[in-house]
């Protein structure tokens, strides 16, 4: 077949402008890349040894923090993420509750502001019931029968401001068939013999990007990863990558990481020093060698799959033209699981959608018949060079990498670390003042509060060390406080305990017995607040 010049120039113009579309609306594209339980050091460039090319490329291309903070846990930090709220604030007093209906996420108001909202991945800002009857819970986390919406239609993301969700709406899933994956309120009932949840994710985003940069509408784009949050299942690829790299162990692992981020100038050894595993436990007593480092090779892999398709993404961004005013943030929802153990139930299958019993604990950790994790020794390493875990407020629990990536407006701040102090709660207020939005005084109907949180601009922009005088914890009767140098913080059940952290970040020096006048200072403080929350002890 012929085609005339008039039609060829035709066809490459609006083929063209498709791919290198540029819009006349100015305001950046925003994008928030958040993983689910990984580690403050697991990425390569913040010392880790798991391969994260893309990642990296954004760091290298973009800015680091080193004091950036989230909740300790999945849902209380998503919910301050999306709303600028303390989780309390926001509704999420405990696990699996719904996100209260008077508080805007990012998606409500940035749509208001004519942006495109677009969500993939794991929502758990919803009420998660189980059904009364065990066996039947079993049978319906299996995929074998269908109970209805997976929670409240009404606090499903597609009807809190998103106009496109593919992901699941409760916390914990099979990734190579997930109970409560849904598009909007319509659930997807059966899923292809290769599906796996990680590439689903970033096979969505870019359906949406493609879609968002056909018109002149800036997108807000969520990309809510599962990975890597138990069960530890990969694909047997990638766990190939990492078969060897773990048999050295914890001790091991945790040196080279704290050696890896001095070089990189995210740490000094003076101010970080390195405390012992807090798991109390040694690579030389383990029996289980083979086994345990099988687990953090799939914890790893998750990882990488993630990476492989963040790449995706950013060649999506470069090819549609939307790289350049894009702005990119990744970030953790809390430090490494110390989790393991836990028997089927509530969100925990028993056996697959064909009936095969699921192995939990196995020798041999990846496929979809396994259910393991990575335990709290491992979970230790994972937070090099921080105390603690997941759920925990101290720093183990509480930091998270964040990488913003701007190529319009940072040309001048790349490869640069900040250390500036940050919180999820500021995310929302950075995200307005990017788009030049204004937060609602109603939202369903309902009167708002101001948010809790404060732009980061001035802390990326301005060199300023923070827009908070003071910072809080709590979850499940973990605590913290920190007030310029000090912090104060406690395990559940156990007293207070204080640290200086410009002197010792890795909170390895209590002074607490030595300035008691400020550990009552501060918990004082504390106190007002958690009573302003409706927290109870």
């Amino acid at each position: 077949m012929k085609f005339s010049i008039p039609i060829i120039f035709t066809f490459f113009l609006l083929f063209g402008c498709h791919q290198q579309m540029k819009k006349t609306d100015e305001r950046p594209n925003i994008m928030i890349i958040m993983l689910d339980d990984m580690g403050y050091s697991d990425l390569g460039c913040y010392g880790g040894e798991i391969q994260t090319p893309n990642m990296d490329y954004l760091a290298v291309k973009g800015v680091r923090f080193t004091q950036m903070h989230n909740c300790a846990r999945c849902c209380p930090t998503r919910a301050s993420l999306l709303t600028g709220h303390y989780p309390q604030q926001a509704g999420i007093n405990g696990m699996g509750v719904n996100l209260s209906m008077n508080t805007a996420t990012i998606a409500e108001v940035l749509k208001q502001a004519g942006y495109h909202t677009g969500m993939t991945g794991k929502w758990h800002l919803s009420q998660t019931k189980p059904l009364e009857n065990p066996d039947a819970q079993l049978q319906w986390l299996a995929n074998r029968t269908n109970n209805g919406p997976f929670s409240p239609l009404e606090n499903y993301p597609c009807n809190r401001g998103f106009e496109e969700h593919w992901g699941v709406i409760w916390g914990v899933v099979n990734y190579f068939d997930p109970f409560s994956l849904v598009h909007n309120e319509t659930e997807i009932d059966t899923v292809a013999d290769n599906f796996y949840m990680t590439d689903f994710i970033t096979e969505k985003s870019i359906d949406l990007i493609e879609s968002y940069s056909k018109d002149d509408k800036p997108f807000f784009l969520y990309v809510a990863h599962t990975a890597p949050h138990w069960p530890l299942h990969a694909l047997p690829e990638d766990i190939r990558k990492y078969e060897n790299t773990y048999k050295k162990g914890w001790d091991v692992i945790r040196l080279e990481r704290y050696k890896r981020m001095i070089e990189l100038n995210l740490i000094d050894s003076l101010t970080y020093p390195l405390p012992e595993n807090s798991s109390g436990k040694m690579w030389d007593d383990c029996n289980e060698k083979e086994k345990e480092a099988a687990c953090m090779a799939v914890h790893a892999a998750m990882i990488d799959r993630a990476d492989q398709g963040i790449g995706k993404i950013i060649d999506k961004l470069k090819e549609t033209g939307q790289y350049e005013n894009t702005v990119i943030f990744v970030l953790s929802d809390n430090g490494a699981s110390y989790e393991r153990g836990y028997p089927p139930g509530f969100d925990r299958p028993g056996f697959t959608r064909d009936s095969t019993l699921i192995e939990y604990n196995s020798d041999n950790p990846g496929d979809e018949t396994t259910w393991n994790y990575i335990g709290n020794a491992w979970a230790s390493a994972s937070n090099t060079p921080f105390r603690y875990w997941k759920m925990q407020s101290y720093e183990g629990g509480t930091a998270t990498p964040l990488i913003i990536h701007w190529p319009a407006k940072l040309v001048n701040y790349e490869n640069s670390i900040n250390r500036g102090i940050a919180h999820v709660i500021d995310i929302l207020p950075t995200c307005i003042e990017l788009a030049k939005a204004n937060y609602p005084a109603e939202i369903n109907g309902k009167k708002t509060n101001p948010p809790a949180g404060k732009s980061l601009l001035p802390v990326l922009l301005n060199n300023e060390m923070t827009t908070h005088d003071t910072l809080y914890w709590e979850h499940e009767r973990g605590k913290a406080i920190r007030t310029g140098d000090w912090k104060l913080v406690a395990l559940p059940g156990k007293n207070w305990e204080l640290y200086n952290l410009t002197d010792d970040h890795t909170e390895t020096n209590n002074l607490a017995e030595k300035f008691p006048e400020k550990v009552n200072e501060m918990n004082a403080a504390w106190t007002v607040w958690a009573n302003d929350m409706k927290i109870t002890e």
